[in-house]
């Protein structure tokens, strides 16, 4: 069993690199790699986020991670991760972030579910997501990592939040009843380079699938989604390599598009 000892020194490296904007080492070296690891880095991630509540940021949602089979088998985990949403992560459609706001920052279009109802049953139906959702937003997630070099483990990525930064959320609602999440298709470009594309299937073979796992592990672990929680539902296709001066667009059949830009670097 992980130590308190060890939560409060992995928690206090990456406060430190948040804080400070300079990447760190791994945390796997206090965590470990078995088992255990994964639980572990939750309860980093939980004495982050009351200290962060704490000193006023809002929670606004989650963002759950490893949808992918594919990443799962890399990272050896045959489960998603979810990290927490703040008020200050979100970016308004079209808006630019500035350099340093995201540490390695990196990109994925993915779907974003609005809720209207609060999920708290131990055990949910896809129905209940459904009827919990007000509306779908095509998003675009910048992940970022406060771990050097994006060299994680699944405890490394859990512990940080897994691997936040910001997110961007388009302005055209849609009702769940007008779009068919499943088949919807998504082009992820680069100042108009296609640099990734998939579809809802690609996540957990069908988006609401993603929430409902969310919706369930939350309740276990005392934060369920409330009414008002955005939940990005993680990534329709591959992730795609961002630098200063970037310009990227999501498009998601049925839900519209979305875009952010990426300040350019200051001159010396």
């Amino acid at each position: 069993m992980i130590g308190t000892q060890a939560v409060e020194a992995a928690a206090e490296r990456l406060r430190a690199a948040h804080d400070s904007g300079v990447p760190c080492d791994p945390v796997r070296d206090l965590l470990g790699i078995g088992p255990q690891a994964a639980d572990a880095a939750y309860e980093v991630q939980e004495r982050l986020t009351r200290d962060w509540l704490a000193q006023g940021r809002r929670l606004t949602g989650r963002k759950i991670g490893l949808t992918s089979r594919a990443v799962q088998r890399q990272l050896g985990v045959d489960v998603p991760d979810f990290g927490m949403l703040y008020a200050d992560m979100a970016v308004p459609d079209g808006e630019e972030i500035p350099v340093g706001a995201v540490l390695q920052p990196r990109a994925e279009a993915e779907v974003a579910l609005v809720l209207d109802a609060d999920l708290t049953h131990e055990r949910h139906t896809v129905a209940d997501v459904i009827r919990a959702t007000a509306f779908a937003l095509p998003a675009i997630e910048v992940v970022g990592s406060r771990i050097r070099d994006w060299d994680i483990t699944i405890a490394d990525t859990v512990a940080d939040n897994a691997s936040s930064g910001c997110y961007v959320l388009g302005t055209r609602p849609v009702p769940l009843r007008d779009v068919d999440l499943r088949t919807a298709g998504m082009v992820l470009e680069r100042r108009g380079i296609q640099v990734s594309t998939g579809a809802g299937a690609a996540c957990l073979g069908h988006p609401l699938n993603a929430a409902l796992w969310l919706a369930d592990t939350l309740v276990r672990l005392g934060r369920p989604l409330r009414a008002g929680d955005t939940v990005l539902t993680g990534a329709l296709g591959p992730v795609a390599e961002v630098a200063p001066g970037d310009v990227l667009e999501a498009r998601i059949a049925g839900l519209g598009d979305v875009r952010v830009s990426f300040a350019p670097e200051e001159d010396s």
